[in-house]
């Protein structure tokens, strides 16, 4: 998503690309269905304990009042942030843009955008705030990724199973690493932006037809570069934020694998610990992949293989996955669609008024 293009106008211009990964995400669950058996499925999901599924709910909606208080604060940092209701509604927004379209198109840069449409926040401190609020997420991320690698040598799986999963743990934590400490390091920043634009420049001169000259664009380039730099440096620098946010985020780490837990306890399932938390580790490692909405399908192909280990069957994984899927996924997407919509005619409203 670029500056000034709203999740609609991204939407519309990419229809079919997001019509196509739809059509793949319902053929892989078909599949999986399949192979699980829709009978036994349904069978699981009659005796989900209503309690549970309540408690499902109630964790995500935790999660998400964490997220936006941790958000906030990093916002009040670099600039003024909005209320915490409106902001949490732009959050559901930018939610809504990630679930629905693959490569996690909507997310933080539809963040920046709403915050520069109705706050008037510039758009690369807006980026460099949700930025930076997703760099939180890292240092738990780490930790649990840590102890996962460790965890699986335990775990009796084939050797290449535990190479391949403690490879992209690795490989993952030292690409975070390296994306935070360009962040930090305005000159670094500088040459990775001004070197990816030197290569796709051409290409974007044949989609528009226009003649972008790299010298006009450079100082605009490292103008924005530097701002967001600044803004990025002092979110992860400032101590107060810096712990604060770290706790916040351990927080919501604990809370969505206690999530996932209760979401197996709903179908009278007890997984355990060890293996639930290296499975989870490999879970959000597949949502990170740019490839389908929300990792649909992709997803729980992969819980169901691993989760086979540990002699949990397909049928009730599917199920378990339905029921996190309803509170992660669907009741998310469905508010922030109404958020998405709301801004969307204050921002036509707001133009047509100019």
């Amino acid at each position: 998503m670029e500056e000034g293009q709203g999740i609609f106008d991204y939407i519309r211009e990419h229809k079919k690309t997001i019509i196509l990964s739809f059509l793949v995400v319902a053929i892989l669950i078909f599949i999986l269905g399949l192979f699980a058996g829709f009978n036994k499925i349904l069978l699981a999901l009659e005796g989900v304990d209503p309690s549970f599924l309540v408690l499902n709910f109630v964790f995500e909606g935790m999660i998400l009042v964490l997220w936006t208080f941790r958000w906030r604060l990093i916002l009040n940092l670099v600039d003024e942030s909005p209320k915490f209701s409106s902001l949490f509604f732009m959050l559901l927004a930018s939610i809504f843009g990630n679930n629905i379209t693959p490569g996690a198109a909507g997310g933080e840069p539809l963040r920046a955008y709403l915050l520069f449409e109705l706050r008037g926040t510039p758009f690369e401190i807006g980026f460099a705030s949700s930025t930076a609020d997703r760099v939180f997420e890292f240092i738990p991320f780490a930790i649990i990724s840590l102890l996962s690698a460790i965890l699986i040598m335990t775990w009796e799986v084939s050797i290449w199973t535990r190479f391949i999963v403690s490879f992209l743990i690795i490989f993952t934590i030292i690409v975070f690493s390296v994306a935070i400490y360009a962040g930090t390091r305005r000159d670094v920043a500088q040459r990775i932006v001004l070197s990816i634009m030197k290569s796709v420049l051409p290409f974007i001169r044949n989609i528009t037809r226009r003649r972008f000259e790299f010298g006009n664009l450079k100082d605009r380039i490292i103008f924005y570069v530097n701002r967001f730099s600044s803004g990025f440096s002092m979110a992860l620098t400032d101590r107060r934020v810096l712990v604060i946010g770290f706790l916040l985020s351990l927080i919501m780490w604990f809370l969505d694998l206690t999530r996932i837990y209760i979401c197996f306890q709903a179908i009278g399932v007890e997984p355990p610990i060890a293996p639930l938390i290296i499975i989870y580790t490999v879970g959000i490692l597949i949502s990170l992949l740019p490839l389908l909405p929300g990792s649909l399908g992709l997803r729980e192909g992969i819980l169901v293989a691993l989760f086979a280990v540990t002699g949990i069957s397909a049928d009730y994984v599917m199920a378990a996955s339905v029921i996190d899927r309803l509170a992660s996924y669907i009741t998310p997407t469905f508010f922030g669609f109404i958020a998405a919509v709301y801004y969307g005619r204050i921002i036509i409203r707001n133009h047509q008024r100019i």
